[in-house]
């Protein structure tokens, strides 16, 4: 919960910072370790053979359908701006209702005028990351506002949680773009955004993430991006150096808030991630390829929106759909509805020609079997299906609710493992296996040959968590379970953690406006 106004006062104090250090690049855990292979996950292909859902006929009557129910029943755009830009374009509106009903050719220009593939920016050329494609990128949890770790357990999450989690996000190269992870609790609302933002410029050269809620915060996060790149405002809104997540209120319903965020991030040339939050039987019919049908017809109304603002604008196609427990009306992931809708929605994102959003996600309350497996089943939809863009791929837990430490260094575990699946196995000579397999005698064995000698070390995947001694040595260890070796890993992480440099100019200009905002009072999301 927000605090009370003696804390606001504090924060209207201007911060002690200390001084920034070059960071550590790192291709996981074993990093630390010099004697170790070193793999680079920073850019991922996806060479799986996406698995459809739907045929092809069938895909386009799905396709179809959301275009009729985009022209015949339209969807509500709560917002009077947003719904004259529809108008200028074309799209006839009930004001007394505040329908909105788009033509499928207004969709269509849209469709044609967003790119099927763009690159969102970091500080660094090496931390920029394609969107599209074959490209596959991984963003840590967004937005809980507990966190968890084994010492202290479940707890609303402070400023200092979502610097730990940005770090650990900046560490592993598997983590291609920054968040807000968990939200930080102990700052006021109006100051929050100005912290969490200038955390993760300071503490990562990877692309930033801004939350949409109103239009001060997001002019304030925008600012701060464009400060902290060192770029000329025509310079920053040519390409996109930072992301925002926008959700439709399903069913069919475009807040004030959602249309704002579409159209500052539009005219700022900033990525946005459409994503209707459609739970088949709650907020969706409860059959799942209807209920797709009107994910389709709300991520199409947003895309459109967005293209109408800003021609060009980059945008990726998201998806969230799953199912509830009917017994309880909780949502529920990593099920096999979650699987078989992402498998849809990749088809129906690849049949748009646009960038798609999945997720890794698990209603698991704790790091346990249930977190493991749910989150294992999400995962391989999401990448079954093709995703440009896994969110909330580490770290998630109880539906969204918390973060927590040690299921965020789990989740690296498996999307290393992906990031292994990923690459294509190089072939040796033959001439090369037949000298191997010739120089061991029938009944032998090949841990000591030369072949193998000359290569172990950087052969095989050199696990981050996962423990393959027997039992008796396990035993022996300590017998310490998967969290709590991840435990220790987070830990150790963070001890060795360096913060990047940042130009001494740039530093300050950032230090002066996010101090000057906090005098003038900051600003509160919107609603």
């Amino acid at each position: 919960m927000d605090q009370q106004s003696s804390e606001d006062q504090r924060y209207q104090s201007k911060p002690t910072r200390k001084r920034r250090q070059r960071s550590r690049s790192a291709a996981g855990f074993s990093n630390l370790r010099a004697d170790v292979r070193k793999p680079c996950y920073s850019i991922l292909k996806n060479n799986l053979i996406r698995q459809p859902a739907f045929s092809e006929d069938r895909l386009e009557n799905l396709h179809q359908t959301a275009l009729r129910v985009l022209e015949e029943l339209g969807i509500r755009v709560l917002h009077k701006d947003a719904r004259n830009r529809f108008a200028i374009a074309g799209a006839e509106i009930d004001e007394t209702t505040e329908i909105v009903k788009i033509d499928r050719n207004l969709i269509k220009m849209a469709l044609e005028a967003a790119p099927s593939e763009f690159m969102l920016h970091g500080a660094t050329s090496e931390k920029s990351v394609t969107i599209g494609g074959d490209n596959t990128v991984f963003s840590p949890v967004i937005g809980p506002p507990y966190v968890s770790d084994l010492d202290f357990g479940r707890r609303t999450a402070t400023l200092e949680d979502t610097q730990k989690f940005i770090k650990l996000s900046e560490y592993f190269d598997i983590i291609h773009v920054q968040s807000t992870n968990v939200e930080a609790q102990d700052i006021p609302r109006e100051f929050r955004h100005l912290k969490t933002t200038e955390s993760q410029l300071l503490l990562s050269r990877k692309p930033t993430f801004i939350y949409a809620r109103g239009s001060p915060q997001v002019r304030d996060g925008l600012e701060m991006v464009r400060i902290a790149r060192g770029l000329k405002e025509k310079k920053f809104k040519s390409q996109a150096f930072c992301y925002t997540s926008i959700n439709t209120n399903s069913p069919r319903q475009l807040d004030i808030p959602m249309c704002q965020g579409i159209i500052d991030f539009a005219e700022a040339g900033q990525m946005l991630i459409i994503t209707p939050f459609t739970l088949a039987g709650a907020m969706a019919p409860i059959n799942l390829s209807s209920a797709l049908v009107l994910q389709h017809a709300e991520a199409l109304a947003g895309i459109t929106l967005a293209q109408i603002v800003q021609p060009g604008t980059p945008v990726v196609y998201g998806s969230f759909t799953s199912n509830v427990d009917m017994k309880t009306g909780s949502p529920a992931f990593g099920t096999p509805e979650f699987f078989h809708a992402a498998l849809g929605a990749g088809q129906l994102a690849r049949h748009i020609n646009l960038p798609w959003r999945g997720s890794a996600a698990t209603s698991a309350n704790t790091t346990d079997a249930q977190s493991a497996y749910e989150t294992l089943t999400s995962a391989w939809g999401t990448l079954l299906g093709g995703a440009n863009f896994m969110m909330h791929a580490a770290g998630w837990l109880e539906g969204g609710l918390t973060g927590s430490l040690e299921k965020f260094i789990m989740d690296v575990e498996l999307l290393q493992i992906f990031g292994e699946i990923f690459q294509r196995q190089q072939t040796n000579d033959p001439e090369t296996a037949y000298e191997a397999i010739a120089s061991i005698e029938p009944g032998g064995h090949f841990f000591g040959s030369d072949h193998t000698l000359s290569c172990y070390k950087t052969e095989f995947y050199e696990p981050l968590v996962s423990d393959w001694s027997n039992f008796g040595s396990w035993s022996e260890a300590g017998s310490k379970t998967t969290p709590e070796i991840a435990n220790a890993a987070w830990k150790r992480v963070l001890n060795e953690f360096q913060a990047p440099r940042m130009h001494e100019a740039q530093a300050e200009e950032l230090s002066d406006f996010v101090d000057s905002r906090t005098l003038e009072g900051g600003a509160l999301p919107e609603s």
